[in-house]
């Protein structure tokens, strides 16, 4: 069986173009671009098919990638191995919500020799997320050796560290992660720094700065939904990939929006984010009832703001999402 996936894969790799977050595009090594589209082929088999035996032959296509990278032996090869490590963490972490495994398949990437800095930066701050996302205290994680070399790099070192502790309620030691942001050229899609401007948005909503937050909200969606994201070289991992941070930003930006009194502006961003997550995701995945939950809280909120009723819509979206996170009724 295996042997039959990663023929396929490896048929794939010699004509297909397209690219999936976690991979690198043509610019990269043979290796990289091999793993690539290695990585193509399994997300796409994975998320077409959205079964425990699809993720799972998914899982041993990049196992094996990794094991034929690893006994090649040959220079340049790290940084395809820690791109196909971090495709490995994001479905775990896609597939059942399985955090320790893929903050281990992270760790592993620091027992690699030598892994470029953006490498590094994409797993450090996969691991980060995935504390903070846990309730664990991210705070203390420390960015391996060197500096990023990139200016991109740094921002997404610097933003994630202040999102750590914005979320541990020490505004001051976040707020100087932040520092110089609204500086920033951050043109959509040119650096691909949604997550960036995602998580500064995050601090100026927290901190009372509404205007800005929204207006930072707005950039970071329209950097995540450039198309030119497909033709760039970009590493992330589990609930860092763009496509999570597509859906955290309008989830954020709706329920701003929502207490702005723009309800209609809401719906139809809340709206477009359920009916994203539904067609990546699957209709029965945990990221639908985040949603839907946000959706019961911009009707709750309008009902309010109206002095209307909207009681049976919301209990029908609590319902469903009650149904899809699984919690206690």
């Amino acid at each position: 069986m295996i042997r039959s996936a990663f023929g396929k894969a490896v048929a794939k790799a010699l004509r297909s173009q397209k690219r999936f977050y976690g991979a690198s595009d043509g610019d990269g090594t043979q290796h990289e671009r091999v793993a690539a589209q290695m990585i193509q082929y399994a997300l796409g088999h994975a998320r077409s098919q959205r079964s425990g035996q699809s993720y799972d032959e998914a899982m041993l296509v990049l196992e094996q990638g990794v094991s034929n990278l690893r006994g090649g032996g040959e220079e340049g090869s790290v940084d395809a191995i820690g791109t196909i490590m971090l495709a490995m963490s994001t479905l775990l972490y896609e597939r059942s919500g399985k955090l320790v495994d893929a903050m281990e398949k992270l760790e592993e990437i620091y027992l690699l020799a030598s892994p470029s800095s953006a490498i590094r930066v994409a797993a450090w701050e996969g691991l980060m997320g995935l504390k903070m996302e846990a309730g664990q205290d991210a705070t203390s994680l420390v960015l391996a050796d060197d500096t990023p070399n990139s200016t991109a790099l740094k921002l997404r070192a610097n933003t994630i560290r202040g999102l750590a502790d914005l979320l541990n309620g020490e505004i001051e030691p976040a707020k100087s992660f932040f520092e110089g942001f609204e500086d920033c050229n951050v043109e959509a899609g040119k650096e691909q720094v949604g997550n960036v401007m995602l998580s500064y948005g995050e601090f100026l909503h927290c901190t009372g700065n509404i205007l800005l937050a929204k207006d930072t909200y707005e950039k970071s969606l329209r950097a995540l939904e450039n198309e030119n994201l497909s033709g760039t070289s970009y590493k992330a991992a589990a609930n860092m990939v763009p496509e999570e941070a597509l859906l955290g930003v309008s989830c954020a930006l709706g329920q701003l929006l929502s207490h702005s009194g723009k309800f209609n502006e809401a719906e139809e961003l809340l709206t477009k984010a359920l009916t994203k997550a539904e067609h990546h995701f699957g209709s029965s995945h945990p990221k639908v009832g985040i949603i839907l939950t946000c959706i019961g809280l911009m009707f709750k909120q309008k009902a309010k703001s109206e002095s209307s009723s909207s009681i049976l819509v919301q209990e029908g979206l609590y319902r469903r999402a009650l149904d899809l996170l699984k919690a206690p009724t």
